[in-house]
């Protein structure tokens, strides 16, 4: 685990922090700077009573979360750890399967942290086996478990408009669904005591928003392969029965190459393979889901295209390297001319 350095922005110190009112976040990526600055917006913390205890693996983004809210009472610790510790509740927001369980049992890392009445909320999409390891070892050690992960990307994050699908303790969401969840999302649904049944879920959303994507990608490139206008198609589209917003949002910036990570495609093929797992562990037919994930896996491994850390609309520049039609084929010399 890398440390950050002990800031805040007020006088409040390490000791004078209250364990009950005090809020964590552990992870400021992507999706977790817009969470914690909902958190701060919102009111939920941020108060010299309550202040926002931070810590993430670049030590700078806490930095520039402290700076941005200089009104509010950011704290900004050395290690997962010690903020679990200042806390009654830590959220955590991390970006893989490999930083999650990282940053979670590392020597000075969340489960390090955990005692008799802590609340982890983890709001990462990991394996189901992930998040059931995590829960008996925060319970064993006498702490509250829930699993919430998100549906929704970095712009959602950002607004408060995120949908929370839990499962674990409900006490613990009964305890935040009116404060923390509602400042950074606009539904919360409590699936079940069971840990997993969250993650479950969110693999049911993202194999299909994913799939979704594939296949408007597909069909755009068919449509201006064939001469006819993208943009116009889009229209179409957008009025009929198959109108979707993740197609009014991403279609416009596909047909130009803007593929500006708001849920970068390397983490969209991590939930898709996920998925298909999940979908062989329980004997589904996946036919379709299958496909696309393999298709989001030759464009994250294309080092040449390199769309892996792009937004997964960049699944869209995959199709058209590897479609044959004049079309396609003008359109990837520009993009490597442009890139090179």
């Amino acid at each position: 685990l890398h440390s950050a350095s002990t800031a805040s922005s007020s006088s409040i110190g390490a000791g004078q922090l209250k364990m009950s009112s005090a809020v964590g976040f552990v992870g400021l990526g992507i999706m977790g700077e817009g969470m914690a600055a909902r958190l701060l917006s919102e009111g939920v913390a941020g108060s010299s009573d309550k202040p926002l205890v931070v810590w993430n693996r670049t030590p700078s983004k806490c930095d520039a979360l402290q700076s941005k809210f200089g009104d509010k009472t950011v704290v900004i610790k050395g290690t997962a750890r010690e903020v679990v510790e200042a806390c009654g509740v830590t959220y955590c927001m991390l970006s893989t399967p490999e930083a999650s369980r990282a940053v979670f049992e590392g020597d000075d890392g969340v489960l390090a942290g955990v005692t008799e009445g802590k609340s982890v909320v983890d709001c990462a999409t990991l394996a189901v086996e992930d998040m059931v390891r995590m829960d008996k070892a925060v319970t064993e050690k006498g702490g509250k478990f829930l699993e919430a992960p998100v549906s929704g990307s970095k712009v959602p994050a950002a607004t408060g408009a995120l949908i929370f699908l839990c499962g674990g303790s409900k006490s613990v969401f009964d305890d935040i669904v009116d404060g923390g969840l509602k400042a950074m999302g606009k539904a919360s649904h409590f699936l079940g005591d069971d840990v997993g049944c969250g993650t479950r879920a969110k693999l049911v959303v993202n194999s299909l928003m994913g799939t979704m994507v594939a296949a408007y990608g597909e069909g755009l490139a068919l449509a201006e392969s064939c001469g006819l206008d993208g943009s116009k198609m889009i229209e179409i589209i957008g009025q009929g029965a198959i109108a979707s917003p993740v197609y009014a949002l991403k279609g416009p910036k596909m047909l130009v190459g803007d593929h500006a990570p708001n849920f970068p495609l390397k983490h969209a093929h991590k939930d898709m393979k996920l998925a298909s797992d999940l979908a062989k562990e329980n004997g589904v037919e996946f036919t379709v889901m299958d496909e696309a994930e393999k298709l989001f896996k030759r464009a994250r491994e294309d080092e040449d295209l390199g769309v892996a850390d792009e937004d997964f609309s960049a699944v869209f520049e995959r199709i058209h390297e590897e479609s044959t039609s004049d079309f396609s084929k003008e359109r990837m010399a520009k993009r490597k001319k442009t890139d090179s």
